[in-house]
């Protein structure tokens, strides 16, 4: 995994492998799941740490965050609504326009193929945005 470094000083990385360390039970191990996944799926990841402590995983803009609470590991898509989710992994912040997320309860089994995928068209859709931004700045 890439280090990258936080706006408070150190590596996002560090801080992420700390709170995956600090939750301690299966909040942890499927936050460490989930990164490993979408470091599977996008070698070129750059993870962040923001929002006083929200891991954030970023590729020309911020693919999704992984947030932890007391019942759920949520991972919010910064672009979920613009992307296919034909296995409907997506199960919270539906109704909005922009945000789609999936909350993993503990005992959840995430399919790892199809959240590679979600990943990967992610990625697609900011690469697509910061084009389209290029393109309208000539």
């Amino acid at each position: 995994m890439k280090p990258t470094s936080s706006p408070a000083g150190g590596s996002a990385s560090a801080k992420i492998t700390q709170r995956i360390k600090e939750l301690g039970d299966w909040r942890g191990e499927t936050l460490a799941q989930v990164r490993q996944l979408i470091h599977d799926a996008d070698p070129d990841i750059q993870e962040e740490w923001k929002w006083r402590g929200t891991p954030v995983w970023s590729h020309d803009g911020i693919v999704c965050t992984g947030e932890s609470y007391q019942q759920v590991v949520k991972l919010t898509f910064a672009r979920g609504a613009s992307i296919k989710d034909p296995k409907n992994l997506f199960n919270s912040s539906l109704e909005g326009n922009v945000r789609r997320a999936i909350d993993l309860r503990e005992g959840d089994k995430l399919n790892h193929t199809a959240f590679a995928q979600l990943i990967r068209a992610a990625v697609a859709a900011n690469s697509a945005a910061l084009a389209l931004r290029a393109a309208r700045k000539k």
